[in-house]
C-alpha cells in the first residue's frame, strides 16, 4: 500500500510538472503571435517585453504572489500576507494523508506560476507598439505579485467567490478575463496608435509584419493549452482522473477547431476573403471559451461552445475598433469578451454551477482587476509616463527602447 501511494504521488507530481512545461511554452506562443502581428520595427521590443514579463512573474509569484493566492489565513476577501516558498511534503506526511496529499507542493507552485505569466502576456499584446518598456515592466511587478493573486484567492484559494459557487475550471475568468481587464485599463489611458483612426472616423488597418510567425504562435498556444486545461484536473493516477484528462484534451482540441472554423467562415461573409488573423484569433477564442469548463461538455457541445467563441471574437474585434479601442492583436476580445462567454458557458453542462455564482465571479474579477490596474497605470503615467514619444513611435520602439533591430540585414545602408 505504501509503495502504491508513493508511485501515485510521483506520477501525479510528474504529470503536474509536465503540464506546467506545456503552459510555460505558451509564453513562446504569445511572443511569436504578438511579434508576428505588429510592425517589424517593434519586434525586438515585443520580444524583450515577453521574456522579461515571464521572468518577473516567476520572481514576484515566488516572493509574495503564491502565498497571497493560497494563504494560511484570510477572511475570504483579503488574504494573509507571507513571503517566499515553504518546504515540500515529507514521506511521512504523504503516507499519513492516505492519498489526500498526492503531489508535491513545489509542483503546484510551478503549475500556478505559469498561469500568472499567461495573464500578464495578455496585457503585452493589447498595449503593443506605443507603450514604454519600463512602465510596462513596472506594471508587471504589481499585477503578478499582488493584483492577480488576490482575485485568484477569491476562487481557487477558497475565498468568497468559491463560497458563492463560482465555477472556473482552468481560468476563463480568473486568468484570461483578468488579464484582459488589466489590458483594457492600460489601453484606455494609453490611447490608440498614431494613424490607426482617421479624423472622420476611418479605421486604418495596420498589418502585421510576419503572419507565418503569428500562425506558429497560434499553434504553440493551442498545444500549450492541453497543459493549461489538462493540468487543471490536478491528477492522472487513477482510472477516473485519467478518463477526465482525456475528455479535457479532446474538448479543448475540438473547441479550438470550432472557433477557428466559425471565425474563418464569418470573416468570409463579412470581409469577402478568408481572413487569416481572424482565423488565428478564432482558434484562441475557442480555447478561452472552453477553459472555464472543459470536462463536463460532450465533445459536440465543446465544439459548439468554441464555435460561438469564434463568432463572438470577430464581432468584438470589429466592435472595439469602431469605438476606437486599439488592440493590435485582439487580446481584449479573445481573452476578455470571450472569457465572459466561457464563464457563462459553464452553465450549459455543469449542473453544480449557478447563474448567480458565475455573474458574481465575473463582476468581482472585472471590477477589482480593472479598478486596481487603472490606479496603477495612472500612477505610472503621472510618475514616469506610459507612452513613448511620437517620433519614437513613428520610427519604431526597437531602437528607442532596445537599441537594436530585429532584421538588420534587411535595412538598406550606403557607405559615404
Amino acid at each position: 500500500m505504501e509503495s502504491l501511494i508513493e508511485v501515485q504521488y510521483a506520477l501525479d507530481t510528474f504529470y503536474f510538472l509536465m503540464c506546467a512545461v506545456l503552459v510555460m511554452w505558451m509564453a513562446a506562443g504569445f511572443t511569436m503571435l504578438e511579434s508576428g502581428l505588429v510592425r517589424s520595427r517593434n519586434t525586438v521590443e515585443i520580444l524583450t517585453k515577453n521574456v522579461a514579463l515571464y521572468a518577473i512573474a516567476c520572481l514576484m509569484y515566488m516572493i509574495v504572489g503564491y502565498n497571497l493566492m493560497y494563504p494560511d489565513a484570510g477572511n475570504g476577501f483579503i488574504p494573509g500576507i507571507s513571503f517566499f516558498l515553504g518546504g515540500d511534503n515529507t514521506l511521512e506526511e504523504v503516507l499519513a494523508s492516505e492519498g489526500d496529499i498526492y503531489y508535491s507542493n513545489l509542483s503546484d507552485f510551478m503549475f500556478q506560476v505559469v498561469f500568472v505569466a499567461t495573464a500578464m502576456s495578455i496585457v503585452s499584446g493589447a498595449v503593443a507598439e506605443r507603450m514604454k518598456l519600463w512602465a510596462f515592466l513596472a506594471f508587471a511587478v504589481v499585477l503578478t505579485g499582488v493584483i492577480y493573486p488576490i482575485q485568484g484567492y477569491w476562487s481557487w484559494g477558497e475565498g468568497f467567490l468559491d463560497g458563492l459557487g463560482y465555477s472556473d475550471y482552468a481560468g476563463s475568468g480568473i486568468v484570461h478575463m483578468a488579464g484582459a481587464s488589466a489590458a483594457l485599463a492600460g489601453v484606455l489611458l494609453l490611447g490608440p496608435r498614431k494613424g490607426k483612426y482617421g479624423p472622420n472616423g476611418e479605421i486604418n488597418a495596420i498589418p502585421g509584419a510576419n503572419l507565418p510567425l503569428a500562425t506558429l504562435g497560434m499553434f504553440v498556444l493551442w498545444m500549450g493549452w492541453f497543459g493549461f486545461n489538462g493540468g487543471s484536473e490536478l491528477m492522472v493516477s487513477n482510472v477516473e482522473s485519467a478518463n477526465n484528462v482525456a475528455m479535457v484534451f479532446v474538448n479543448t482540441n475540438l473547441a479550438a477547431a470550432g472557433g477557428l472554423v466559425s471565425a474563418l467562415i464569418l470573416g468570409r461573409f463579412l470581409f469577402g476573403k478568408a481572413d487569416l488573423t481572424m482565423a488565428l484569433n478564432g482558434a484562441l477564442a475557442g480555447l478561452v471559451s472552453i477553459t472555464a469548463e472543459p470536462l463536463t461538455p460532450t465533445p459536440l457541445l465543446a465544439a459548439i461552445i468554441g464555435s460561438i467563441g469564434g463568432v463572438i471574437v470577430v464581432f468584438s474585434i470589429v466592435g472595439l475598433d469602431r469605438i476606437k479601442i486599439d488592440d493590435p492583436v485582439g487580446a481584449i476580445s479573445v481573452h476578455g469578451v470571450v472569457g465572459i462567454w466561457g464563464v457563462l458557458a459553464v452553465l450549459l453542462s455543469n449542473s453544480d454551477a449557478t447563474l448567480g455564482g458565475q455573474l458574481a465571479g465575473l463582476g468581482a474579477i472585472f471590477v477589482f482587476v480593472f479598478g486596481a490596474s487603472l490606479i496603477v497605470w495612472a500612477i505610472l503615467k503621472a510618475a514616469v509616463g506610459i507612452r513613448v514619444e511620437e517620433e519614437d513611435e513613428f520610427s519604431g520602439l526597437d531602437m528607442s527602447e532596445c537599441g537594436m533591430e530585429a532584421y538588420p540585414e534587411f535595412v538598406s545602408t550606403r557607405a559615404d
